[in-house]
């Protein structure tokens, strides 16, 4: 039985402890559900304008963009394997206080992924059934994914194989008749290179504007360095290989995908950018297509994706509150199901208040939440570069310097691309995090207990 007593100072016992029942190909599918097949088609309409139709492009420079990322998570969970993720990287890194901001920022993209997957729910529910508001299927998506997070990791890695295998066939056979659709003369006629580079649309301030919005489609093998404590045999090797054996295997798919839907786009105008993967089956194969992509993702696609999302997101806060960085009962395991149930209640809570909010805003929400991601993955790049080039003078020259180098200059080129309104609320959270930090820090919480 898990205990809530921490290490505190030169006392007692054992920190808050997580079940140990994961192995390789239970982490792939955890970041492949959290990712989702599906991905590309919620923000299909919106990448396809941002881009002047380069969808490829925007698509194969996420991938690049999130390699390095990869890497360096794979190279700090080898030595740090925590379920803080890049708060603990950071915090064992960098120190006490840059690890809380870094852990503060990627919360803004933890928190508020499962809201974004939660309107896409919303929206895909009521192109079905108009009658009913978005808010109603909110909250009951929030229900159902934490009643199933509620009973282990090990039920929800059993649910996620089943909503990757049903993903990967309704899609490829939508792909199949995306292609005849191609073939017998809607949209460019042909799988031709166009979605991948056009000199005559090409600008790369669109282009990087366009890969920012991609790399939401990414987002998920990061969280599987959440996942870290609850490895079985605690082989710290095992989740850096996942992590990059899920980006390299949804980077193939989501550019087979791109490359036959960049190809139909050409004959349609998009009404609604949010809807625009409904609007484009209904167009180029029939609207049983439509009906059937949709009902996929409210019923198989929206369970799936928030299950990992909340999953992931309640670990974060536990080891936050772990180590008093949060409130302490935020670190409480279920006796009998060893789940972080106090953080995974209170984050359900939250991006259900933002999925209500934001119900008719999915782009704004969309940048808002690469912001928090971006914004952790910076701290990453600096954690690996100070762990082990500037502590450990590492002689690992491409591993330890050249990847998150490049990693740091390829996230900076992508910020650049940001909207306002994300570099705006980024700015608030970043600026009351720091106000708290600084708070903890004048109280003197130290580091508790951080298992290696």
């Amino acid at each position: 039985m898990a205990t809530e007593t921490a290490i505190m100072g030169s006392g007692a016992v054992s920190a808050p402890k997580l079940k140990r029942s994961l192995r390789y190909w239970d982490l792939v599918l955890y970041g492949l559900a959290y990712i989702s097949p599906f991905a590309p088609l919620s923000t299909l309409g919106f990448v396809w304008s941002e881009s002047n139709g380069l969808i490829v492009l925007a698509y194969v420079l996420g991938a690049v963009c999130m390699y390095f990322t990869a890497q360096s998570y794979a190279t700090m969970t080898e030595t740090l394997p925590t379920a803080g993720s890049v708060y603990g990287f950071a915090r064992h890194s960098l120190g006490v206080f840059p690890g809380f901001i870094a852990g503060w920022m990627i919360l803004l993209d933890y928190l508020l992924i499962p809201a974004f997957v939660y309107v896409l729910i919303a929206v895909a529910l009521e192109s079905l059934l108009p009658g009913v508001d978005r808010g109603i299927w909110i909250v009951l998506m929030v229900a159902m994914t934490t009643g199933v997070n509620w009973f282990g990791i090990t039920v929800t890695s059993r649910a996620n194989f089943t909503a990757v295998a049903l993903q990967v066939i309704i899609l490829v056979g939508f792909l199949i008749l995306g292609v005849f659709a191609l073939y017998a003369g809607k949209g460019n006629g042909a799988l031709t290179l166009k979605p991948m580079f056009d000199a005559a649309t090409f600008d790369a301030g669109k282009i990087f504007s366009a890969t920012s919005i991609c790399i939401m489609s990414f987002l998920g093998f990061d969280a599987v360095s959440t996942l870290a404590e609850e490895v079985e045999g605690g082989d710290r090797r095992v989740v850096g290989r996942a992590i990059i054996a899920v980006l390299v295997l949804s980077a193939i798919f989501f550019v087979a995908v791109t490359w036959v839907l960049g190809n139909l786009l050409p004959g349609i105008a998009i009404k609604d950018q949010a809807a625009a993967a409904y609007e484009l089956a209904a167009w180029a194969t029939g609207p049983w297509t439509a009906v059937v992509l949709a009902w996929a993702y409210a019923g198989i696609v929206g369970l799936s994706n928030a299950l990992p999302m909340q999953a992931g997101v309640a670990r974060v806060v536990f080891a936050m509150g772990r180590d008093r960085q949060l409130p302490r009962i935020l670190a409480r395991v279920h006796p009998r199901y060893h789940t972080p149930y106090m953080g995974m209640l209170v984050t359900a809570a939250l991006s259900l208040a933002v999925a209500a909010y934001m119900k008719n805003r999915l782009d704004d929400l969309a940048s808002i939440v690469n912001f928090g991601a971006l914004s952790g993955f910076l701290f990453l790049h600096i954690s690996v570069l100070a762990y082990f080039g500037v502590k450990r003078r590492s002689a690992a020259w491409i591993r330890h310097w050249l990847v998150p180098i490049c990693g740091i200059i390829v996230v900076l080129a992508v910020f650049s691309g940001m909207s306002a309104l994300a570099v705006k609320v980024g700015s608030v959270w970043l600026a009351v995090g720091v106000v708290y930090g600084l708070v903890l820090k004048a109280k003197h919480r130290e580091e508790i207990h951080v298992p290696l």
